[in-house]
C-alpha cells in the first residue's frame, strides 16, 4: 500500500505526463484534492469549457493516473 506522500507524488507524475498535451492546446491541469479513492483536478486555460475535456478527463487523465496509482477509482473535474 502506498503512503499518502507516495500517492501524491505518483499522481503528480501522471499529471506531468499529461501536461505537455494540454499545454500544446493552451491549457493545463492541476491537482485539487484526493478524497478516498477519488482525485479531483482543475482544468486551466483553453481546457476550461473545452467540449472535449470530458473525454480528455476520462481517456487521458483518469487512465494515466490509474496507471501510476491503481487504487484510484475515479477522477473528477472540480467545478
Amino acid at each position: 500500500m502506498m503512503t499518502e506522500t507516495e500517492l501524491l507524488e505518483n499522481i503528480e507524475k501522471a499529471l506531468e505526463e499529461i501536461r505537455p498535451y494540454l499545454l500544446t492546446d493552451g491549457g493545463n491541469i492541476s491537482l485539487v484534492s484526493i478524497e478516498n479513492d477519488t482525485v479531483k483536478v482543475q482544468f486551466e486555460g483553453n481546457c476550461v469549457g473545452c467540449n472535449v475535456n470530458q473525454m480528455t478527463l476520462t481517456n487521458g487523465v483518469e487512465a494515466t493516473i490509474k496507471k501510476y496509482a491503481p487504487q484510484i477509482n475515479k477522477v473528477i473535474e472540480a467545478k
